[in-house]
C-alpha cells in the first residue's frame, strides 16, 4: 500500500486494517464485490451488470451509460439485502415466498473505521453513495437486531453538497431517519474527497476529508453489515424514463474510486 495515499483516520486511536480494495485492476475483483442488479425483489433495469472501468491509475470509473433512450449505472456491494433478492414462485402454490436463491455475502463487518476517497461525478441527472447496508434490515422493529442504513456520503446534485443519512425500521410505515443535512465540500487540488464513518456501540461519527462532520448516538446496529459504492440514475423509480434533468447529461461522465478500506479499532 506505500504507493497509495494514506488513510485520514480519525486521531487518538489505534486502528489496523482489516479489509480493502486498492482497485489496481485490471478486472472488478469479484471475490469483494458483485453488481446490485434488483431493487425490492424486482430487477431494477437501470442498474447495470457490468460497465466498471479500471483507469490503470488504481481507479475504478463508474460510468453514466447510455442505453438507446434510456441510461444505466454500476451500483456495487460486497453482500446483499434480502428484500433485494428476485422474486419467485414456489412450486405451483398461489403464494409467493419473496425471495429466490440467497446471495453470497462477500463481506460482511461490525464497528470499526470505513473509508472511501472518491471523486463526484460532474453531469446532472445521477447520483452517488458510499454506505452500508443490513442483510435484513426491517426485518424487526429493532434496529440494533435488523440493523441500520448507514449512509456514509450522499451526492446527488453537482452543488458541491453530500450529505449523511441513517434509516432504520424498515422502508414502510415504520420507516425512521437521521439526517445531518447539507455538508458543503471544500475544493481539493484533484477533486478527490475523503469519506470516512467512525462506527462503534456508542454511535456513528461522520469525516469529510479527515475533519469530523456529524454525529448520531444511535440507534446502533449489532449486526455485520456490507458495503456498497453505488450509483443511480433520476426518474426511474417513478417512471419508465429518465429524469429530464438526467437527459441534458453530457457523456462520458464517471464517479471515480480510488480505494475503499475498513479498519478495525485496536484496543
Amino acid at each position: 500500500m506505500n504507493k497509495h495515499v494514506e488513510s485520514l483516520l480519525p486521531k487518538g486511536k489505534k486502528w489496523k486494517l482489516v479489509w480493502h480494495d486498492e482497485f489496481e485492476g485490471p478486472t472488478l475483483d469479484e471475490s469483494k464485490w458483485s453488481y446490485r442488479l434488483h431493487l425490492m425483489h424486482k430487477r431494477h433495469e437501470t442498474f447495470s451488470d457490468g460497465g466498471v472501468i479500471f483507469d490503470g491509475k488504481s481507479n475504478i470509473l463508474l460510468p453514466l451509460i447510455k442505453d438507446g433512450d434510456n441510461f444505466r449505472s454500476p451500483h456495487l456491494q460486497t453482500g446483499a439485502n434480502f428484500m433485494d433478492m428476485p422474486e419467485e414462485a414456489y412450486g405451483k402454490s398461489m403464494y409467493k415466498w419473496p425471495i429466490g436463491k440467497f446471495q453470497e455475502q462477500k463481506f460482511l463487518h461490525k464497528y470499526g473505521y470505513y473509508e472511501c476517497r472518491c471523486k463526484l461525478q460532474t453531469e446532472p441527472g445521477w447520483w452517488s453513495a458510499f454506505w452500508l447496508q443490513s442483510p435484513i434490515i426491517g426485518a424487526a422493529p429493532d434496529a440494533n437486531f435488523s440493523g441500520v442504513e448507514v449512509d456514509i456520503m450522499e451526492n446527488f446534485a453537482r452543488d458541491g453538497i453530500v450529505y449523511h443519512n441513517n434509516h432504520w425500521d424498515g422502508y414502510g410505515a415504520d420507516h425512521k431517519q437521521a439526517a445531518s443535512g447539507k455538508r458543503s465540500l471544500t475544493e481539493t487540488p484533484d477533486g478527490f474527497h475523503v469519506f470516512g464513518l467512525d462506527w462503534s456501540p456508542d454511535g456513528y461519527t461522520y469525516y469529510i476529508d479527515g475533519e469530523k462532520s456529524w454525529f448520531v448516538e444511535g440507534p446502533v446496529s449489532d449486526r455485520e453489515q456490507f458495503v456498497l459504492i453505488s450509483t443511480e440514475c433520476n426518474g426511474y423509480r417513478n417512471s419508465d424514463s429518465p429524469s429530464d434533468e438526467l437527459k441534458q447529461a453530457k457523456l462520458p461522465d464517471y464517479f471515480i474510486v480510488d480505494h475503499v478500506r475498513v479498519f478495525d479499532l485496536v484496543e
